[in-house]
């Protein structure tokens, strides 16, 4: 099925603006990093993903695993936007009490399949899941959405072993290559690549693309193909802050706490381009 792209980019700003405005009300949280995983999720809940928004417990479900759990006002937007819970929940990010914190919680937040927290931890999670899912007579697909600095983590790598001698092939891996972590660049702290080399000699089928254009997206879905016996893996080419000039490739590694001016900045920048 071909996604609607138009359409899908109107969510995708509709959600970068509503990330910016969450931030920049809390004045806390990692926008950079939120935004590069934009794209990627308004394409998994708009154009993938199984489910049923007023019934975000349905038991036929896809599920969905955010490894990078710092990335969560990216997944709280899209989820308000397909209609999970009111979008003013939005505004509360943060605060204490209020249903949507500084990482996802299973419990508190409709929509959201498993914690995030521990960076490397997310594979093993959706690995739990897909096992637990694989003897329905309709088995649900597990996707899980990493940073690629989680592949600096060795518990990553024993969950992609597992994942591989698991057969696990209902699960598919997206990778936030971005190409910068906390502390700086990847391949200056810990070398990754070559990244798809290294996933087919675990065992996985791979395929890349552009983590900021839907058609590359579909496309490397469609190369990935039923891959039986083997689970899947997406890296995704992005750009940190993508979307905001002065925040894209930002060398604070996404932790810039925007004022209420660069917050107005940002916003003007998104309304413009979502023109």
């Amino acid at each position: 099925m071909t996604p609607d792209l138009n359409g899908l980019a109107e969510h995708a700003s509709a959600v970068r603006r509503d990330v910016v405005r969450m931030i920049g009300v809390a004045r806390s949280g990692h926008l950079a990093s939120s935004l590069s995983i934009v794209d990627l999720l308004v394409w998994l809940y708009w154009e993938v993903l199984s489910l049923r928004t007023d019934e975000p417990s349905w038991e036929d479900r896809d599920r969905f695993v955010l490894g990078k759990g710092h990335g969560c006002p990216a997944l709280y937007a899209v989820l308000a936007n397909r209609s999970f819970f009111p979008r003013e929940e939005l505004w509360s990010y943060r605060r204490l009490g209020a249903m949507l914190q500084g990482f996802p919680e299973v419990r508190r937040t409709p929509g959201v399949d498993a914690p995030g927290g521990s960076l490397g931890q997310g594979l093993g999670l959706a690995n739990g899941l897909a096992l637990a899912l694989r003897d329905r007579a309709s088995v649900p697909s597990v996707f899980c959405l990493v940073g690629d600095g989680e592949l600096q983590e060795g518990a990553f790598w024993e969950s992609a072993m597992t994942s591989a001698h698991f057969s696990l092939d209902s699960l598919l891996l997206l990778v936030d290559r971005d190409g910068r972590q906390m502390e700086g660049a990847t391949e200056d702290i810990m070398s990754l690549e070559p990244i798809r080399d290294k996933f087919l000699a675990f065992g996985w089928a791979v395929e890349e693309c552009d983590g900021h254009d839907f058609a590359s997206m579909e496309e490397a879905r469609a190369r990935l193909g039923s891959r039986r016996g083997k689970p899947g893996c997406i890296v995704a080419n992005t750009v940190l802050g993508k979307g905001v000039s002065f925040l894209e490739n930002d060398p604070s590694g996404g932790r810039m706490v925007l004022g209420r001016d660069s917050m107005d900045k940002a916003l003007r920048e998104l309304e413009k381009g979502g023109d």
